[in-house]
Formats: C-alpha cells, sequence, structure tokens
C-alpha cells in the first residue's frame, strides 16, 4: 500500500468536475439545449463526457467549427446560467474528505478549467466553500490547466510551498498540470479518464475513488454515514 504521511501536505488543490462533483447531467444537458440550435445533432453522454476537461472553448470545438464557436458559446453559457444547479452533486467522500483535510489544518483550494463565477457558486451551493481557501477556475487569469502558471499563481496566492502541496484531479489534464507545476499528483477513475489513459498520460498514482485515496495516500479513513454539517 502507497501510504504518505498526510503532513507532508500543507496544501491539496483540487479539480472540480468528475473529482469532487459530478456536473456531467447538467453539461451534457447543455450541450444537447446548444448544438441542434446550430443544426448539429445533440451529442451523446459519452461523447460530452470526452470532450470536457480543456475548459468550455475547447470541449465545444469538438462539436462546432470556428465560425460557429461564438454563437454556440451565446448559447450555451445562457442556458447554463439558468440551469447549472439542477442536479450537480458531490462525488461520493468528497466531503468528507474536504472536512478530514480542513481539521488537520491542510490549505483546501479548486483549481479547474470550469468558469471561476460558476465555480464558485457552485461549490457555495454544495455547501463546500467554507473549507475552501480559494477557488480558481476560467476566467479568474489569463491561463488555463495544464499551463504552470496557474499553478504558480495559486499557490502564491494561497501562500503555499509547491514541496508541500498536491493536486487531485481526473483527467490527461490535471496530470500535465501536476507535473508541470512541480506538485505531487493524485488521480481518481470517477471522472473523463480509465486509470489505463491516466498512467498514459503520466499519472502515477491512481485510485478508484476519493474514499481509496483518502485511505491509501493520506492515511485517512473517511466516515460515509456521517450526516452533513452546515456550512460544509
Amino acid at each position: 500500500m502507497f501510504v504518505i504521511p498526510l503532513m507532508r501536505f500543507r496544501t491539496v488543490l483540487f479539480d472540480l468536475d468528475g473529482t469532487l462533483l459530478d456536473h456531467l447531467p447538467a453539461i451534457h444537458r447543455c450541450y444537447a439545449h446548444t448544438l441542434p440550435q446550430l443544426g448539429r445533432p445533440a451529442p451523446t453522454r459519452e461523447q460530452v463526457r470526452h470532450a470536457i476537461g480543456g475548459g468550455l472553448e475547447n470541449a465545444m470545438r469538438r462539436f462546432v467549427s470556428e465560425a460557429e464557436l461564438p454563437r454556440a458559446l451565446v448559447l450555451y453559457r445562457a442556458y447554463w446560467d439558468q440551469t447549472m444547479l439542477d442536479g450537480v452533486e458531490l462525488m461520493p467522500g468528497a466531503r468528507e474528505l474536504l472536512r478530514a483535510l480542513h481539521a488537520a489544518g491542510v490549505t483546501l483550494a479548486v483549481l479547474t478549467n470550469k468558469h471561476g463565477p460558476s465555480s464558485r457558486r457552485i461549490c457555495q451551493h454544495l455547501g463546500i466553500d467554507q473549507l475552501l481557501e480559494g477557488v480558481f477556475g476560467a476566467g479568474d487569469t489569463p491561463w488555463l490547466k495544464p499551463d504552470p502558471q496557474l499553478t504558480a499563481h495559486a499557490l502564491a496566492t494561497l501562500q503555499a510551498d509547491a514541496a508541500t502541496a498536491c493536486l487531485v484531479g481526473d483527467s490527461p489534464f490535471d496530470a500535465e498540470t501536476a507535473r508541470r507545476g512541480g506538485i505531487q499528483g493524485f488521480f481518481v477513475t470517477t471522472g473523463t479518464h480509465s486509470a489505463e489513459e491516466l498512467r498514459a498520460a503520466g499519472a502515477e498514482l491512481v485510485f478508484p475513488d476519493l474514499p481509496a485515496l483518502a485511505r491509501e495516500a493520506f492515511a485517512l479513513l473517511l466516515d460515509l454515514n456521517r450526516p452533513a454539517e452546515p456550512g460544509g
């Protein structure tokens, strides 16, 4: 069993979609709303699942031309703003892991290619915002993952050291982000990619879910039966 002493890490950055939360139903719903208005077929859930991860514009390019992209983004974002909170859920173990790390004095933040204001709204809706010291998303800076400048910005804002920081994610974008940012990476297969795909992207420490990651990486046993408390 691979075990890292918890106290090695003073800062943990989390990806959002596919890592801390399941937002695929809402994302797929927005693509299915947008693309038919451009004369395109509604994509399947699996098509959307494999497109996301690098930010909305990059994902949308998988379905529309460059000429169609501006209109597609307008349609998508308007519908997204109306419906983003419908059906969003935390991944099993997400609240418990955040709570345990926070109680241990670890600084927690979100590092995502999801729209920054949307990400903060969702974290507040799910009641985890008070456990986080920051939410760094698309539009907050000039950078997206895996640009190391985004990681450096987040660590500087948090007054954190890369040597005692790690990233928890679910995609090759996250694997490259950790590598280029000079921080340890841990990965789960609850999102957009399989263990084989993650390892092919350079991810060494891959776990089936957050409870397994908590146990094997941080030596934490999560109580999944404990009821949620106000404020996370």
